[in-house]
């Protein structure tokens, strides 16, 4: 039984207008919190995430990823309105809207580009938060191999060996051959999404590109660019208008294997099965391309 009154009230507060629930509607797509359109006596219209109470820390640091990137004026972002505990459920109020799988993906592009731009003197955050459901790590780190190392790589191997997965030799190797990898390389740390899968951007109705759900940290920019191209990638336009406007080091062909390992361990920690073979088999490659 969802509590409406406690998040009509949360909503009532941080607008400043009174909200009396009128209905709501399911929305499909997400796999780890239930969504839903939130409707108002007045109109006024919601996107509400719910989940058990306890995961109420995930929310707020959903809000302050989405607020770090808004600030930066730069790519779209939904607004964060309200988090908090109702009853049985934590819950998070964003700003309701319309998204279409089509638009100007040049844009997002350059969007991309411009938020990357947006740098900290180190790497992490401000808090940790999450990626999917799991904690990450982000402590403030002057260096960003052992950022990686400790915070990234070293963290999910760690998950993986509490829960039996057979990485251990394949991760440490490939943790001490890491400065291999950066050869010639110095990353900034530039304000990241954090989890730019291609299910995690979309458009509004004019054309504006929108991105979601973050993770959102100060790392290696490639890190957005290598996550793009996974699980499905995005269009070609997208690379080619943010190629134009920020080029990417040639070695970013090789890194973004590394990069992507971080979320395929995270997956297998996550889910097991085929991700536990995946992994092993980019940490060989990753390894055999350095040794």
């Amino acid at each position: 039984m969802i509590d409406w009154s406690g998040i009509s009230t949360a909503i009532s507060t941080a607008t400043g207008q009174p909200f009396q629930y009128a209905s709501h509607y399911s929305i499909g797509g997400g796999c780890i919190n239930q969504a839903l359109g939130l409707c108002g006596k007045d109109g006024r219209e919601f996107f509400l995430k719910l989940n058990v109470a306890d995961t109420l820390e995930m929310f707020v640091a959903e809000s302050v990823g989405l607020q770090a990137m808004s600030a930066t004026l730069s790519v779209r972002v939904p607004r964060p309105i309200v988090s908090g505990v109702s009853g049985a459920h934590a819950f998070l109020v964003l700003e309701y809207l319309t998204l279409s799988s089509r638009g100007n993906a040049a844009q997002l592009g350059k969007q991309l580009a411009a938020m990357h731009r947006c740098t900290e003197e180190q790497f992490g955050f401000a808090q940790d938060n999450y990626l999917g459901t799991t904690p990450q790590p982000n402590g403030w780190t002057a260096d960003w191999i052992s950022f990686w190392r400790e915070r990234r790589l070293g963290y999910q191997l760690e998950l993986a060996a509490r829960s039996g997965y057979p990485l251990h030799t394949l991760g440490a190797q490939l943790l001490d051959t890491l400065p291999a990898f950066f050869e010639g390389y110095a990353p900034q740390p530039s304000l990241l999404h954090g989890d730019l899968w291609s299910g995690n951007h979309g458009y509004l109705a004019d054309g504006t590109p929108l991105i979601f759900d973050p993770a959102a940290y100060y790392g290696d920019r490639e890190c957005d660019l290598a996550m793009t191209e996974l699980f499905g990638g995005y269009p070609a336009e997208f690379y080619a208008a943010y190629q134009a406007d920020y080029p990417l080091d040639a070695g970013y062909a090789v890194r973004k294997d590394l990069y992507n390992l971080y979320h395929i361990l995270n997956h297998a920690n996550l889910f097991g099965g085929s991700y536990v073979r995946q992994a092993k088999e980019m940490a060989r490659r990753l390894l055999a391309g350095v040794m």
